[in-house]
């Protein structure tokens, strides 16, 4: 099966999107492994026409197969990762052996794509899972590149819990490499620690940070859409973490918390963005949950999460009309 049901080949797509069933350092709830299949599963009942892309899906979109080595490296991962947090150091270099693994997988894949002139995303999996891609983004374009991060978390802090790929710690490690973006802009943070605030005001304005209690003070959602897209450069990744939205929305989510983007702020921050011209050159959207008893009929997770992929593809193509400058 291929994502939303479209017959599409590798070789005619425009966006080649990249499952990592990956879950081994979550922090609290569990079940983002089986998030891309969750995904898939769902992606069927997405209508291809919508009102503001028209019929972009004719793009092409193509969904590569999962790595059952990976899946199974994951909860392999998981059984150490609890060990290391009982404290035993042996687990928790292992740990970071096997995220270090699932790592280069995904920037090996990731580099085919983008030689392959395509646009690669990612599906995880916990939010760990597009450092990979991340780095394969920043060397093609050498650093002339911004993220936009939607997400309920900073995820800023430097090894969280010891573990130097956490999901906590994503875009600690993006922003402490040799690829770095121009410029790192967070939407919709509501869950951060002293650390990760002090990372924030220190980086020089590197980092903007629109903290979710302030947006929800603003009357207007659009102007706030129109000074996110204005903070960006021309390039642009997205990485949504799902918690960025309300929980009503991704209730089986890993770390829910009140709060968050509503699906039309999703799709109208979208338009503004490609609007004002930028051009979308990746994306990963991460941590739909089949919950802690991994139940592969949580329909509504994976309906929401397909719908949210299908807005990052339909609006990546449509950004590609335009021309950098």
């Amino acid at each position: 099966m291929n994502i939303f049901d479209v017959d599409c080949e590798r070789k005619d797509a425009a966006i080649v999107i990249l499952p990592v069933p990956w879950e081994a350092t979550t922090s609290y709830g569990q079940g983002t492994a089986y998030g891309p299949e969750l995904i898939l599963r769902a992606s069927a009942q997405q209508d291809l026409y919508d009102f503001y892309f028209k019929d972009n899906y004719k793009a092409g979109f193509f969904w590569q197969n999962h790595s059952e080595e990976i899946l199974e490296s994951s909860f392999t991962t998981r059984k150490l990762c609890e060990l290391a947090m009982q404290g035993d150091k042996q687990a928790l270099a292992e740990t970071n052996k096997h995220c270090a693994a699932m790592n280069e997988y995904v920037y090996k894949n990731c580099l085919q794509i983008l030689e392959e002139d395509k646009i690669p995303a990612v599906v995880g999996g916990d939010h760990s899972t597009p450092l990979g891609l991340i780095r394969a983004i920043g060397e093609k374009y050498q650093g002339d590149y911004g993220i936009l991060h939607i997400d309920a978390h900073a995820d800023l802090r430097k090894a969280y819990q010891g573990f130097t790929y956490s999901h906590a710690s994503i875009f600690y490690n993006v922003m402490t490499s040799d690829f770095l973006p121009k410029k790192l802009v967070q939407v919709g943070i509501r869950d951060y620690c002293e650390e990760e605030a002090l990372r924030i005001e220190q980086s020089e304005g590197r980092i903007h940070t629109f903290f979710d209690a302030a947006l929800k003070e603003r009357e207007s959602w659009r102007e706030s859409c129109e000074e996110i897209a204005a903070a960006l450069p021309e390039r642009v990744y997205l990485s949504v973490d799902i918690d960025g939205f309300d929980p009503k929305l991704c209730p089986n989510t890993g770390t829910p918390v009140p709060g968050g983007l509503d699906f039309w702020q999703f799709q109208q921050l979208l338009h503004v963005l490609v609007g004002s011209g930028k051009k979308i050159i990746g994306f990963d959207l991460n941590e739909v949950s089949a919950g802690p008893e991994y139940d592969l009929e949580q329909e509504w997770d994976g309906n929401v999460g397909m719908r949210i992929l299908f807005q990052l593809c339909g609006w990546c193509v449509e950004s590609q009309k335009q021309k950098i400058s």
